[in-house]
């Protein structure tokens, strides 16, 4: 077993200090195995002052409460951008694949979209907590929905939360091969499982993990060489960490850190 990083609450969010209220909230009892964290930002923004977010998600799913509606939000393969204004709210989950493959059957489908869901006495219940600023309450709500309409996992389930968390948190697993044999499971199988449960193949989520890394080093790290960041997470060499931010950020490692 390499080295665990444990899931950085932060990682993938490109710029933190720019960030709304923000909390974020442990799962608990049999929520704990569909829902990694749940994440709940709150702005009040001054008329006409928008605040645009930019996040590196995580491969993973949410299930995102807001006064409007309830949607479904697969894994993302690009950065995304998210622009606040006025006032307003929302209630996220971070889905395990347990609980995104327990509400959609075709998470490959969901791959950089997402599906309004019809749960307007959950999305009532959980504007009413967030409106007596009730964030416990409003994110257990949540947890007891999940739990009651998708029931416990079954083994199957178990094992793809299983490869989540090792593919999201064990730095030496650079290759699907890697995992598979740390499951003790074929490398197709883990392949299979991943697309039934993420919707992303496990190398894809590999990568994202550490091209998330790298941007939290570039950031958190501004006179550490490129070249030591790009072989201490991985990379070939700093042109395919600078590959990997132009193609996927938009944007060069050098600029990123200013």
């Amino acid at each position: 077993m390499g080295p665990e990083v444990p899931l950085d609450r932060t990682r993938g969010v490109l710029r933190p200090d720019e960030l709304p209220r923000f909390t974020r909230a442990e799962p608990v009892g049999a929520a704990s195995e569909l829902v990694e964290w749940y994440w709940v930002p709150e702005w009040d923004l001054p008329p006409g002052v928008p605040s645009c977010q930019s996040v590196l998600s995580y491969p993973a799913a949410n299930l995102v409460i807001d006064v409007e509606e309830v949607t479904l939000h697969g894994a993302t393969t690009r950065l995304s951008h998210r622009t606040l204004i006025d006032s307003g709210w929302a209630v996220g989950a971070l889905l395990r694949p347990a609980g995104f493959a327990g509400l959609a059957a075709d998470t490959a489908e969901l791959v950089d979209s997402e599906r309004r869901i019809g749960a307007i006495d959950l999305r009532t219940r959980v504007a009413r907590a967030m409106r007596g600023g009730l964030i416990a309450e409003a994110t257990g709500i949540v947890g007891h929905w999940l739990v009651d309409r998708i029931g416990a996992p079954t083994p199957e389930m178990r094992l793809a939360n299983e490869m989540a968390r090792l593919l999201m948190t064990d730095a030496t697993v650079l290759r699907v091969e890697d995992a598979a044999a740390r499951l003790n499971v074929s490398v197709r199988t883990l392949q299979r499982l991943a697309h039934r449960t993420v919707g992303l193949p496990p190398a894809a989520m590999t990568r994202r993990r550490r091209l998330q890394e790298a941007a939290q080093r570039v950031r958190e790290h501004p006179d550490e060489p490129l070249s030591a960041i790009a072989a201490q997470l991985g990379y070939t060499d700093q042109a395919h960490l600078a590959n990997d931010f132009r193609n996927v950020l938009g944007f060069t490692a050098s600029s990123y850190r200013g």
